[in-house]
């Protein structure tokens, strides 16, 4: 669970391929609509927490690499509620990405909470960051998210 599915030992950029999880689970919850999503995201995001702690205890290491269920739990939210589009779905990977690497702020500060919780954290503000910003464009820029 921690590592999702084994994407977290990717050789490289294992919280790449933990997004890309987190894509493909989003499209397949979105097939049962929002109560899909939002059951899904709530279970993977407790499952989460505990599974990263439990890796993070395993591994003696703080927030190691290899575990990418809080990308996965982010991605989720980052896709929650907006038409999935093909742009949407690619836009939404890359906004992820780019504001999981530079943790605006708080969600820098967010990995100091203890064990699960910490690693979880981040990626919850980042996801939701992501999803506001692409909200604000399904409304102001529909053609651009291809929803025409």
């Amino acid at each position: 669970m921690a590592t999702g599915l084994g994407a977290g030992y990717a050789p490289w950029i294992p919280g790449t391929f933990g997004s890309l999880v987190g894509v493909a689970l989003t499209w397949t919850l979105a097939l049962g609509g929002a109560p899909a999503t939002v059951a899904g995201f709530c279970a993977v995001t407790a499952a989460g927490v505990w599974a990263a702690g439990h890796a993070e205890r395993i591994l003696a290491k703080h927030d190691p690499g290899a575990v990418v269920v809080d990308e996965i739990a982010g991605q989720i939210l980052t896709l929650a509620f907006l038409p999935l589009t093909p742009r949407v779905l690619v836009l939404g990977f890359v906004l992820f990405r780019i504001l999981d690497i530079g943790k605006p702020f708080p969600a820098r500060r967010l990995e100091s909470l203890p064990g699960g919780s910490g690693i979880m954290a981040d990626d919850l503000m980042v996801g939701l960051y992501a999803n506001v910003l692409l909200q604000g464009a399904a409304y102001f820029l529909p053609v651009f998210l291809g929803m025409e």
